[in-house]
């Protein structure tokens, strides 16, 4: 059975970078799209990023392009998110996630099969 786990996350200041890992295991890495996703405090779950099996395409957010970016290695069955430019709006517990549904990686991702438990990212002003 696949599983996935949030790596990575703390307390930095505003304007600092972060890099968050999900290590995958269990079926292939490549077989699963991926995605990033946040919740805040008092808010509902968001769509943070998402890249297509393929690793050839990434969406992101509005909130978090030009300041995020997405990488994976499927040798190593990871995932990556450097957050660079952090502001205290990003404070929220992030998840990594999975599905096998294919994906276009051209519009927010959703409808995921698999969750992994999430990592704390606090950003202080």
């Amino acid at each position: 059975r696949f599983s996935c786990r949030a790596s990575g996350g703390g307390l930095v200041q505003a304007g600092g970078s972060l890099k968050l890992s999900c290590a995958a295991s269990g079926r292939p890495f490549s077989m699963y799209v991926m995605g990033w996703f946040r919740q805040a405090p008092g808010k509902e779950r968001e769509f943070v990023s998402g890249i297509n099996k393929s690793r050839s395409r990434r969406y992101y957010a509005d909130s978090v392009k030009g300041r995020f970016t997405m990488s994976s290695d499927n040798a190593k069955n990871t995932m990556f998110l450097q957050m660079n430019s952090l502001k205290p709006e990003d404070t929220a517990i992030y998840y990594c996630a999975a599905r096998v549904k294919a994906y276009s990686g051209m519009h927010p991702l959703s409808d995921m099969d698999y969750w992994g438990k999430g990592t704390q990212v606090t950003v202080s002003s």
